[in-house]
């Protein structure tokens, strides 16, 4: 009777028109839904904000002090992502980034040899289509956390790209 243990996967990418194309869209769309965040904050706070300064005019002056730290915010992870939208454009053909991670699967059993049943793995795709599936077998490398798995396509992760030679 094995026991199946969850494990995590690298993703790289081979660097192609195409993919930095998709990379690109992905981090406009991004950049795009902030700046739809802060116009729908700006509307939504307007009327509240003119009432508020006739009946408590300090109030409304912190609420708007909020707004503009909020506001800068969002600007702030606009530009990093702009940032990254230029650094795709000068990526290397050929090169290879790291997209994510992914979870995997490995059922183990009596007698199997755990780390090498969890040992790093890493898929290699180009274009969208399966190149090359690695095992990591150098010591002390492993794959990303699961808490970086990258979804470029939203806001939730835009770290910085990670290359690598190929």
């Amino acid at each position: 009777m094995g026991v199946i243990l969850k494990r995590q996967v690298l993703w790289r990418a081979v660097v192609t028109p195409q993919l930095k194309q998709e990379i690109a869209e992905e981090l406009q769309a991004a950049a795009d839904e902030i700046d739809q965040r802060v116009e729908q904050l700006e509307f939504s706070t307007k009327a509240y904000l003119t009432n508020l300064q006739r009946a408590d005019l300090a109030q409304a002056l912190e609420l708007r002090r909020q707004i503009e730290a909020e506001k800068k915010r969002q600007q702030s992870a606009r530009d990093e992502i702009l940032k990254q939208k230029e650094q795709v454009a000068q990526l290397e053909d050929g090169a290879e980034i790291i997209r994510g991670v992914l979870e995997g699967f490995v059922e183990v059993d009596v007698g199997d040899d755990l780390p090498r049943a969890l040992a790093g793995y890493e898929i290699v795709t180009k274009d969208g289509k399966v190149i090359e599936i690695r095992e990591v077998q150098e010591l002390g490398r492993r794959p990303l956390p699961a808490a970086s798995k990258r979804d470029l396509g939203g806001q939730k992760d835009t770290g910085g790209l990670i290359i690598t030679e190929s």
